[in-house]
């Protein structure tokens, strides 16, 4: 009997254009959770890549406080270790598709603002925040500061989980999430190549032949992200 229970995500949306003043902007929706995301373009880099003719992506992320079942307090003076954790998976993530001498001497920023938090808040932040980028890119070469776009694939992200009846089931809510006996992270490019894996046992510890079907799993339900950001960004 197979181990794997729902490949389905969640209803997954994209909503772009809300914010007129960013070079490229969405909401990101899969089933309840909503993240806000903008891309920003600056004509610089940061001090230590100056002069190398290479850009930078970079990511910020933060959990607003009407986004959980409990005020989440602001991180105004000081980010906290999960912020700081997810904000470098995405930037990680979205660099891993750039090439960051076509993109020149230019840094892009990702702002991820969680407005609605019900499971996979991360993995929302990067499959949406890789529209933005594109969105940014798509205005650089309008504008003719770029010839080409130096993005090389499409990427995405979902999380994975093992439920308590030992079964498997794509992007998780909150609920599901909660109680899973083992709960990954998997970001992935549209040809198959992974580019960030994170795995860990809640409970009992997960088999080979778990992971084997945890990534199954997750190849099989990220071909519906992958449409959905085609579909939007067509």
């Amino acid at each position: 009997m197979s181990l794997i229970e729902r490949t389905t995500p969640r209803n997954i949306k994209f909503t772009t254009g809300i914010n007129p003043y960013a070079h490229g902007s969405v909401i990101a929706e899969f089933g309840n959770t909503k993240v806000h995301i903008t891309a920003t373009v600056e004509e610089n880099v940061p001090s230590w890549m100056r002069g190398k003719g290479s850009g930078w992506v970079t990511a910020e992320y933060n959990m607003l406080p009407g986004s959980t079942h409990t005020r989440s307090r602001r991180e105004r003076s000081k980010v906290g270790g999960r912020t700081q954790e997810i904000q470098r998976l995405i930037g990680r993530a979205l660099r891993a598709v750039v090439d960051m001498k076509k993109l020149g001497e230019r840094m892009i920023t990702l702002d991820c603002d969680v407005l609605v938090a019900d499971g996979g808040t991360r993995t929302t932040s990067i499959s949406g925040a890789y529209v933005a980028l594109e969105l940014a890119i798509q205005k650089l070469i309008k504008d003719g500061a770029l010839s080409s776009s130096p993005i090389t694939e499409p990427l995405a992200a979902l999380s994975i989980g093992i439920n308590k009846e030992n079964k498997i089931i794509a992007d998780l809510n909150y609920e599901e999430d909660s109680s899973c006996e083992t709960d990954m992270n998997i970001v992935l490019t549209e040809s198959g190549k992974f580019i960030e894996l994170q795995g860990t046992a809640e409970g009992s510890p997960f088999s080979r032949e778990h992971l084997d079907a945890l990534v199954d799993c997750s190849m099989e339900a990220m071909k519906s992200v992958f449409a959905a950001q085609k579909e939007v960004l067509k």
